[in-house]
């Protein structure tokens, strides 16, 4: 079971896990409604070491990034049920519209992102990679989102 852990201590956890021989791997997102393609994602997020950290935008990250009426649950909600998975050990939450400025604390081996991105569109790839870190982009499960999940709960009559 996974821990949320408070941003100005992760940094030390990261240093004494990799200290240790263990590799580390982050990824960020909202995970507002969490849903079959959020679970995979994560899951194949921890394949890539041997323990995984998800930076988790705060309400009012989600809000600067989504606008108003979002996030739909509120961040320790969120944090709580990614810490219920098994494939999450730690969960961070960031304020900023960017995780950048984290994962330069953190200096993960590896950092995961969705496939819609690129190592030119990732606004945090160069940062990951002048760290030493490489990059993984994970396929989408097909027609899952959050954004769908809202869209389809609004047709409901």
């Amino acid at each position: 079971m996974g821990e949320l852990v408070k941003r100005e201590n992760i940094r030390q956890i990261v240093k004494e896990l990799q200290i240790g021989g263990k590799t580390v791997v982050t990824t960020n997102g909202c995970f507002d409604i969490l849903h079959v393609g959020h679970v995979r994602y994560l899951q194949k997020t921890k394949t890539f070491a041997d323990y995984s950290i998800v930076l988790l935008n705060s309400d009012k990250s989600v809000k600067l990034i989504k606008g108003e009426g979002r996030p739909i649950n509120n961040e320790n909600d969120r944090a709580e049920i990614l810490c219920a998975l098994s494939c999450v050990d730690y969960v961070v939450l960031f304020d900023e519209s960017s995780p950048s400025d984290l994962l330069d604390e953190i200096k993960p081996d590896v950092h995961t992102k969705g496939a819609d991105y690129s190592v030119e569109t990732l606004p945090e790839a160069d940062l990951i990679l002048k760290n030493g870190g490489r990059i993984e982009f994970i396929t989408f499960v097909e027609g899952k989102s959050t954004t769908n999940t809202i869209n389809s709960m609004k047709n409901i009559t």
